[in-house]
Parts: C-alpha cells; structure tokens; sequence
C-alpha cells in the first residue's frame, strides 16, 4: 500500500504505534529535502563561491518541488541521465586517483588524529544512506511493489556500501593528509578532466536525492491521512498525474520553512534521529513478525530474527552515541505521539503483530505450564462467573474480580437457553458488547456467551470447557436467582461439579453501606466444620481484602458451639490456626442457647457486617428444594453474603503456607451451619 515504511510498520505494530512512527518519518523526508538543498548550494560554492548558501538552498527547494508537481513519473525519468553522470563522475575520480596516486598519499602513511569525533561525523554522513529507502517511500506508485522492492532495496544497498567504500579509498590513494583535510575541491584536481564530470556527477546525486524524498515524503503524509491521523485532504490526489496535491503542498511549505533552521550539519543530526528511529522500528518489525510465527509473515526474502534485532539495537544505540539528550527527547516525542494516538484509534479493528506476539508467548508458557504438577501452594481461583444479563449483574462479576485479585482469570459468560439455530442475537455481537461494558467499568475480565439446552447441563457443560492447558475455571459463581426452583437448580450441580474438582460460590448481593471516615469494612466468616469449606473462605476473604475498595477490612471468623468443651476445642484449634496460615483475623466461638435458632444468631450477629461468608453443603438427592428454602431464610436479612462449597482438589490446604493440610474438619457442627 501507499505510505512505505509507515504502511509496513503501522500494520505490524498497529496504527497507533504507525502513526507515532509516521509522524517522525513524514518530518525527516521533508527535512531531507533541505537537507540535500542545503548540501547542493554549499557545492554550487565549488564552482562560484559568491554564491549565498540559504537563498541558493530555498531557490533548490523551490525547483524540487516544481519537479515533483509534474509527477512521480516525470521525476524519476529525470533520474536516468542524472545517474549517467553520477557514473561518469565516479569513473572519472577512479582513473585520476590510479594516474596520480603515489607513496607519499595517505592510503601509504600513517592517519593523523580526527579533528571531530566519530558519532558527530556518522550523525553527518548517515542521510547519505536513506536514498535507499526511496523505492519503498514510492511503494502505492511502483507495477509491482512485492518484487521491486526487495530488489530495488538490497541493489542500492550493496551499490551504494560499494561506492561508499570505494570513494574515500581512491581518495586516500591519491591525495595527502594535508590535502584532503585542507583542500575542498581535491576531488576536481584528483579526477580525470578535472571539475567536468565530478561536479556534473557530485549535483546530480543530490539533487536526485532531493526529488526522492519530495516524492516519499507526501506519500506518507497520505498515507496517515488515509488512516485518519491526518486531515483527508491530504489524502485527495490529482487525477492527472495521481500525485498528492495537498501533501506536496504541505511538504514544499515545511522544507522551504526548514531552509532557516541552521546550517548542514544541525539539519543532518535531526535527520540522522529520525531515520534511525524508523528503520529501527523496521528491523524490530521483522524481528517481532518472524519469532511469533504468524501465518501471515511470508516473505520472499527471509532475513533470521536474530539479524533484525541486532539491526534494530543498533539503530537505538547508534542514536545514543550520536546525541543522548536529542535522542531522549525524539524519544519522548514518539512516545507522546503514541499517547495521543492510543485513545484516538482504539477502535480500529486492524490485526497486527503484538496479538501474533502475546500468543507466541502463551502457546509457550502453555506448553511448560502443563508439565508442571498443580498443588496446593500453586493453587488460584480462576472464576467462571454465570450471568443472565452483564449490565444487571455487573456487581457479581466485580466480586469475582475482587475475589481472584489479579492472581486468577475471570470469565463473565451468559447462558442463553434455546436452540442456537432459532436464536434471534448475534452470540458474536453479544460477546463483544459484554467486553466493551467490563472495559468500561474496569473489571479485568474475559466475555463469553454460550447458547444452551437448560441451565442446569449448559453450566456443567461450560465448567468443563472453560478454560486451556493448565489454566481452567475452578470456582463456578453465581448470583441468587429470582425463584427458589432456579436455586434448586444451583443446587443440584454441586455434586457434580465437586466431581469436576470445581468449588460453587451462590452470592446474595446488597448495596454495600457507607461507611463513616476510618471506619473499616467487616467480613464475617461462619466457620462450621463438617464440610470442610472453611479454607476457601478464609482465602476469598483474605483476597477480597487485597483489593483497594476492602484494604483495611477486618475479617472475624464466627463458630457456634453446643457447650463449653467444644467452644474450647474450636477456638483452641482456630487461635492455632490463624497464626499458622498468616491471614489476620480475629476469633470468636459462641455458645448457642437453647432458645435460640442458628438462623437467628447468626443474623444477630452479622446484620452490621458488610459481607458474610457461609459454607454450603451437599444437599442430599431429592432434598435440593428443602435445602434451598432453609438457604433463602438464613440469607433473608443479611446484608451481601456469599455461601461457599469448595469442590477444589486442595480441601483444607488452600489457606496453609507449605500446603500442610489445616485439618479444617472438626468435632462438632452441622451441615445446616455448612
């Protein structure tokens, strides 16, 4: 496509980084205009030096331009005598240098010191090189963009290293050290007939090297504006000659205002900057394209990722060298640009290389995830959290988050019931706008929609699919239904998620209280016994306290005893227990009076908390209904709660540090306080 190095880089690394490195590029192909007009008018000098450097550079410029409005055709055509003269002149300097050269010229005696260091001279002459970017500045213009530029690329790389390497030497073999420090037009007395062809040869390849950025650097600026970062005029061509009208407009404008920046040397270093960020980013590019393995990375010619990460390095080093502060400031610059820009193209829908990246990355920590054995100490709760509808339950899915704190995935699916072929949603639709919403609302969690049968085998189904590899749902969640028949449903699935090694939480929610200042938030944990439910508590509120919404709540865990032995014994093993497990929590074990339901003291005791944790059991076959009635009365009341079966592989080691089993079974309880 039309744009070049921006094209390629914007649809690897995305439009918002493209566009951070476009911008700098466009800059540096319009400056590069001044730069070679600068470089043209000092060597006009050769020939008349009475000539004014700055009006001759605008003047250039002007004439570049000019050229350029007549079209990329017409302007490269021009290219074809001025390269017979820049041949001529080459020859002609390699036959005056094997003519004159002798022992007494600086190629046969020792190199006396450098006067200015290497960076500042790299800085100089490294613009010199960027004509070889010119075909793929052209890429939206050339028949066959896939096979010239590859070739076009790598001839005038190895032709101009080459010549580059050839010139100082026959220069060396010919002249004195005297002479070639002292003497600018050494070149016309080294080569055959003198100034006729070396300066014919020495305008033209500047003045060439001007028209290829006039026409790259309009080029790009269209290319940004057809991605919408630029303005769509910009982006309008004329119908002639299919020249960007109003991007040549803007470029002229900005090279003649560059003409007054400073002289050759302050342009080249910008320049110099410039360039070397993008062709960094190039080489990073195919780096990062060539080790994700993206199907979509076929290129003719391929380059190993090692030798495009080593361009890239060297490209950010050399930059450094050159000039630290400049190169911290381009930097910055870039990095801004790629801030502005993030938020603005959010919603492009483009594929680039840093998904092809991340699933490298993952298919690889997969792969050696699976070899590792699951234990108690690596365990982590990844929610599966069931849905109706994502803008109602919004709040079960933010205490899912809270509960896996970071440390776990979170997946927010909603089950439709019915035959997926009779549907009248877009499953695909839906899945993208319970995504948008959790973005939105900042919960860190992954959208999914599943059409099922019935509820009760659709989330036994869904338990067992979620997930990859090592890392599947262990903890199903969901929020108290309208009916006590759709919690009955609940109900049932324990037993066979249990089988699945999956704990069930059923969360009751209430609007959370407010709270008056240094008040902390409380979390009541009723620790029962028999179930052995109690360690998954304990960690859910241990995590829910990690959160910034709960840091600083207090957790208390609460046990009911029928007499005064098993009140010692209880809070003998939990006061053993706390310490040993590190979570901070203060212990309470009650004696139930036998006046007194278990309902009634636990809602005597919990009505101020902010949330409670109770464990749930298995309820007996057939006896799921009962068992959901005595549920809804004990929640009935109760500020938010969440009962709490833990079906994980890890009973009663989730809470100890070396995964030492708690011995959360204890004498006493019952499965009504489970």
């Amino acid at each position: 496509g039309v744009g070049g190095a921006y094209f390629m880089i914007s649809r690897s690394l995305g439009i918002d980084i493209g566009g951070a490195i476009g911008f700098p590029l466009y800059l540096s192909q319009a400056l590069s205009v001044t730069l070679y007009a600068y470089g043209l008018a000092e060597s006009l000098r050769f020939a008349w030096p009475q000539v004014s450097v700055e009006p001759a550079a605008f003047l250039i410029t002007l004439a570049v331009g000019a050229l350029a409005f007549r079209g990329a055709g017409f302007a490269l055509k021009t290219q074809i005598p001025i390269m017979v003269l820049i041949a001529l002149s080459i020859l002609a300097l390699a036959g005056g240098s094997l003519v004159r050269g002798g022992m007494e010229s600086l190629f046969f005696s020792s190199y006396p010191p450098p006067e200015v260091g290497f960076w500042a001279v790299f800085a100089i002459f490294f613009p010199a090189v960027t004509g070889v970017m010119a075909g793929l500045g052209l890429s939206g213009d050339l028949r066959d963009p896939r096979e010239s530029i590859p070739k076009g690329t790598l001839s005038a790389t190895l032709v101009g290293f080459a010549i580059y390497l050839l010139v100082p030497c026959l220069l060396a073999f010919a002249g004195t050290a005297d002479a070639l420090r002292n003497e600018p037009l050494i070149w016309t007395r080294i080569a055959l007939l003198g100034p006729w062809l070396v300066l014919p040869g020495l305008w033209g390849a500047i003045f060439s090297s001007a028209v290829g950025s006039m026409l790259a650097a309009p080029r790009t600026l269209q290319a940004l504006a057809n991605d919408r970062l630029m303005p769509a005029r910009l982006a309008l061509v004329d119908s002639r000659t299919q020249e960007p009208r109003a991007g040549l407009v803007v470029t002229l404008a900005l090279a003649l205002v560059a003409v007054f920046l400073g002289d050759l040397n302050t342009v080249a270093a910008v320049v110099t900057l410039f360039f070397l960020t993008v062709y960094g980013t190039l080489n990073l590019v195919a780096a990062l394209e060539m080790l994700s393995g993206n199907p979509s990375w076929r290129p003719r010619v391929r380059v190993h990722w090692a030798v495009s990460l080593a361009g890239a390095l060297g490209c950010f080093g050399v930059m450094v060298l050159i000039n630290l502060p400049a190169s911290l400031t381009a930097m910055v610059i870039v990095f801004a640009i790629w801030l502005a820009l993030r938020r603005w193209v959010r919603g492009e829908s483009r594929g680039d290389v840093r998904r092809d990246v991340f699933e490298a990355l993952i298919r690889r920590a997969l792969i050696h995830l699976s070899r590792l054995p699951m234990t108690a100490r690596n365990w982590r709760p990844h929610v599966l959290v069931f849905v109706g509808n994502i803008e109602r339950r919004l709040d079960l899915v933010r205490y899912g988050a809270w509960f896996s704190e970071d440390r776990g995935v979170v997946t927010a699916c909603e089950l439709v019931q019915g035959n997926i072929l009779d549907l009248d949603i877009d499953t695909r639709e839906r899945k993208e706008r319970i995504e948008t919403v959790l973005r939105e609302e900042g919960i860190v969690a992954f959208g999914e929609v599943d059409v099922v049968q019935n509820i009760e085998l659709g989330i036994l189904a869904v338990a067992q699919a979620n997930g990859i590899a090592g890392i599947k749902s262990n903890t199903v969640l969901v929020g108290w239904p309208d009916s006590l028949e759709r919690l009955t449903v609940f109900l049932k699935v324990i037993r066979r998620l249990k089988r699945l090694s999956q704990s069930l939480l059923i969360g009751r929610l209430r609007p959370l209280r407010p709270l008056r200042e240094g008040e902390p938030r409380m979390i009541h944990v009723w620790w029962g016994g028999l179930q052995r439910n109690g360690d998954l508590m304990l960690l859910l509120a241990y995590l829910l306290t990690r959160n910034l919404e709960w840091r600083d709540a207090h957790i208390r865990i609460l046990s009911i005893a029928s007499n005064d032995l098993m009140r010692e014994k209880t809070e003998a093993f939990l006061r053993q227990l706390v310490p040993e497990i590190r979570i901070e929590a203060e212990v309470e074990v009650m004696i139930k009076p036998a006046e007194v339901s278990v309902n009634e003291m636990i809602h005597s005791v919990s009505a101020s908390a902010d949330l409670v944790f109770m464990g749930l059991a298995v309820p007996e076959e057939e006896g799921e209904s009962d068992y959901a009635r005595r549920l809804s009365e004990l929640s009935e009341g109760l500020p938010t709660c969440f009962f709490v079966h833990n079906g994980s592989l890890f009973i009663g080691e989730l809470v100890s540090p070396e995964g030492v089993p708690t011995k959360s079974r204890m004498p006493g309880g019952s499965a009504e306080k489970e």
